[in-house]
């Protein structure tokens, strides 16, 4: 198995909008091998900012990295720079693989 996170710092005030565009958000990876589950994580806050995780689960991380070559990775990501006024920074991308499940 494969995990891939992408770690978000949402600006302090946008939590809300964030949020709702990932709910309304047509991901395509419903239709797409090797795909398990998707998870959107609120975490710690800092003075300017919330921290925010994607995270995916993957059969294998070549499954991953088939996705990312993917037109339906294209169409879940057409409109991600139009919303860098969220963020500070760049997503930070986190990939791991499972070596111990329980």
């Amino acid at each position: 198995m494969f995990i891939a996170m992408n770690r978000f710092k949402v600006v302090k005030g946008r939590e809300a909008e964030f949020e709702t565009l990932w709910a309304g958000r047509d991901t395509h990876l419903k239709r797409v091998r090797g795909f398990r589950e998707f998870h959107l994580l609120r975490g710690p806050e800092a003075e300017d900012h919330t921290l925010y995780s994607s995270h995916t689960v993957w059969s294998d991380r070549d499954a991953f990295t088939a996705w990312t070559r993917s037109e339906a990775f294209r169409k879940a990501h057409a409109a991600a720079g139009s919303r860098h006024q969220l963020y500070l920074g760049h997503p930070q991308f986190e990939g791991f693989e499972v070596i111990l499940e329980r």
